[in-house]
């Protein structure tokens, strides 16, 4: 194995711990949205983390090039409106068709990488693509109707594949510490404004509350946009966002081994179908597929 398939396979593995982390989170939201509304408890949460994150990182802030600090503050007010989005769409629909329809990302993110960096992508790609929605829509979905709900989660999910495609285009290895940090604070930014309209955020209301909303801002917030940042300096942007795809199946997972809810046959098909994607997309690099090369091999200015 070559130094750079080893890193690759790392960044592949970083992915993943990461996505088992959000996936995680699904029991922690509901509990707090409970007693929060949706944008106090994400400015709380992004706040926290872009304070933690600039303390730790503020020298990596101040190297970075004024192109690089555009561009991840860029990269942040993406995120922060695709997370205020697909928030408010699951007050008005059911959390499983917003999961189903969240991960509509790994069918924008070939797209607008071909439409975008004009990256040719092999036709094992969309097969990947295929059985990720497939088994997505497995895990997902018990009747679907395409209201409001539906198109501010669709809206979600279109820039979290400009996220994920811009990310892996701009970020290097060697500045995601400042990047993270940068995109943090824009992401608490977008949420701060987004709770103005009521004089500024809630705090959470008890130590319960506060618990979960620390686990989130540092472990699920600060911790995972340093992992995805630097993964996606050594993954291509389609490859990153079908990894990603394992988010429903690690929650299923958590559901079950926590009681509240019960293993079924769609579980395990839809489950192994995206697996099935991943594994498809991880043995691209070993087959030598064109449009697939590590995103540091085709960084050019734009």
């Amino acid at each position: 194995m070559t130094a750079a398939s080893r890193v690759g396979t790392l960044a592949t593995v970083g992915l993943l711990v990461m996505t088992a982390v959000w996936g995680s989170t699904f029991v922690l939201i509901k509990g707090v949205l409970d007693h929060m509304p949706v944008a106090d408890f994400l400015a709380v949460r992004f706040v926290i983390a872009a304070v933690v994150m600039f303390a730790l990182f503020h020298r990596h802030v101040l190297r970075l090039p004024r192109r690089q600090l555009l561009r991840a503050a860029a990269l942040g007010v993406l995120y922060g409106v695709g997370q205020l989005l697909q928030t408010w769409g699951l007050a008005l629909i059911s959390p499983s068709v917003s999961g189903f329809v969240t991960g509509m990302y790994v069918v924008f993110t070939p797209i607008l990488a071909t439409l975008l960096l004009r990256q040719r992508m092999p036709a094992i790609v969309w097969l990947a693509v295929g059985l990720a929605t497939l088994g997505l829509a497995l895990l997902s979905l018990n009747g679907f109707a395409v209201d409001e709900g539906v198109w501010l989660t669709l809206l979600s999910a279109l820039l979290y594949g400009m996220h994920i495609v811009a990310l892996g285009h701009w970020s290097r290895a060697d500045e995601a510490f400042g990047m993270s940090a940068v995109q943090m604070a824009a992401i608490a930014l977008v949420c701060l404004l987004a709770t103005a309209g009521h004089g500024g955020p809630m705090l959470p209301p008890d130590r319960h509350a506060w618990l979960a909303v620390l686990y989130m801002a540092l472990i699920a917030g600060a911790g995972a946009m340093l992992m995805q940042t630097w993964a996606q300096a050594h993954l291509p942007a389609t490859r990153a966002a079908i990894v990603m795809t394992t988010e429903p199946v690690f929650a299923a997972g958590f559901a079950v081994a926590l009681g509240s809810d019960v293993l079924t046959w769609r579980m395990l098909v839809g489950g192994g179908l995206v697996l099935a994607a991943m594994y498809l997309v991880e043995l691209m690099p070993r087959r030598g597929a064109i449009g697939e090369l590590p995103a540091e091999a085709v960084h050019h200015e734009v």
